[in-house]
């Protein structure tokens, strides 16, 4: 096996054990007892079933991302990429249609291979806990949009770049990266209005207490408050969240129904707050800059490795082209997006404390704030004790109890001050 060849299957191999080290130590991580800060909260019975369900997620968990381990080195040493990329060939399409069948068939056995996990953690982990709503019928029109929007939307994208490196080469990483910024502020701009209303039914809310409530809270931080909505996540879950999607004049925030009917009008307004927060501080944009930056580094990287001979030599596939260059780059490069994905996390809890630091000193009762994440918590099974480690490569929001104590500390140097 050459360098590339073991610079792969490290990082699958470091990455696998990483994720099984965070996971062991998570499950050890749990306490018997309620935290002090959620007493009252999270009775004894629903703290247990919680803990329950982190542990079965957790093991879930493992179970899939061992067997897609020994699915992809099994797919890599017999040659499995090559074989694929043959009998393509031997249909005579040309480089393009080559090209988007070879990548096609790749992520439609993806996406075969994990339908199994997919519909276990549906319907037999999120039913057995009680989450589960999602019917049959749901869930297989899901499967027929998703993919339909994968042809509709990723198919032109990757046939733009596969166009680019096929006639200008390495030289073509630009054009890629102009290619795929136009595409991300395209699928940004749409979202809300095209593609999230495919799946969910956006509902403006209802004239009413909270209405009033929002839009007096909206206008006292100067928000441009257009579009507020009550989704339908109940018809696939009894989870509750909220969201900030979009920019411009499409930009819009969604409170799930779930959220409003288990909430006060004070915690709901927190919760929008804290939504709002991460629009004011930039949040938003820093967030596509970074996905920006961070894509053309990946095509300006792929041109060094496009047609590179000890990289397909290394998976064993015998003809070079630019199609498959695409497919074993983004293995190559997993070691970077390893650590890009760490670094995006960590950025990722920093917004999110300070979206709640915005929402507790513009709201009336800053106390909502903690009360209505301690709902969340209950309501989602949220496991109050994750393990350091743990947070670390996967949390992309604080634990919770480290939210409430920043907030106290923060109310308390508040109280200090005066």
């Amino acid at each position: 096996m050459n360098p590339y060849g073991v610079i792969v299957l490290s990082t699958l191999l470091v990455e696998y054990v990483l994720h099984l080290l965070a996971n062991v130590l998570n499950i050890k991580s749990l306490r018997p007892d309620v935290p002090e800060e959620f007493q009252g909260v999270f009775d004894p019975d629903a703290y247990r079933k919680s803990q329950n369900y982190t542990k079965t997620v957790t093991t879930f968990s493992n179970i899939t991302s061992t067997f897609n381990l020994i699915l992809i080195l099994s797919f890599w040493f017999a040659g499995g990429f090559n074989r694929l990329d043959v009998v393509i060939r031997s249909l005579n399409m040309g480089f393009l249609f080559s090209g988007l069948i070879y990548i096609g068939s790749l992520v439609f056995l993806q996406a075969l291979v994990s339908l199994p996990f997919r519909i276990y953690s549906i319907f037999v982990i999120e039913e057995r806990f009680g989450f589960n709503k999602t019917t049959r019928r749901i869930f297989i029109l899901d499967l027929i949009k998703e993919a339909l929007l994968t042809i509709l939307l990723g198919g032109p994208l990757i046939a733009g770049l596969l166009v680019i490196f096929y006639n200008i080469g390495a030289g073509g990483w630009l054009l890629c990266w102009l290619l795929s910024i136009v595409f991300i502020l395209f699928i940004q701009y749409i979202a809300p209005t095209w593609i999230m209303p495919l799946f969910n039914k956006f509902t403006p809310l209802e004239e009413g207490e909270l209405k009033q409530a929002i839009l007096s809270y909206a206008n006292s931080v100067r928000f441009p408050l257009k579009g507020v909505f009550s989704m339908d996540g109940s018809k696939r879950s009894t989870k509750t969240n909220a969201f900030f999607t979009g920019f411009g004049k499409q930009k819009r925030i969604a409170l799930f129904d779930t959220l409003i009917n288990k909430h006060t009008i004070d915690e709901l307004v927190a919760i929008l707050a804290h939504e709002i927060g991460h629009y004011k501080k930039h949040h938003i944009i820093k967030g596509m800059i970074f996905t920006i930056i961070h894509t053309g580094v990946i095509f300006f990287l792929m041109s060094l490795f496009i047609g590179n001979q000890g990289l397909f030599d290394s998976f064993y596939i015998e003809n070079v082209s630019a199609y498959v260059s695409l497919v074993l780059f983004m293995l190559l490069y997993s070691p970077v997006e390893l650590i890009v994905g760490i670094f995006s996390q960590l950025i990722s809890r920093k917004h999110e404390y300070e979206a709640d630091r915005f929402a507790e000193e513009t709201i009336t009762h800053p106390e909502s704030m903690i009360a209505a994440l301690k709902k969340l918590s209950v309501d989602n099974l949220s496991n109050l004790t994750p393990h350091p480690f743990y947070v670390f490569l996967n949390y992309s929001h604080p634990p919770v109890l480290e939210r409430i104590k920043a907030m106290k500390h923060s109310n308390f140097d508040k109280v200090s001050k005066v």
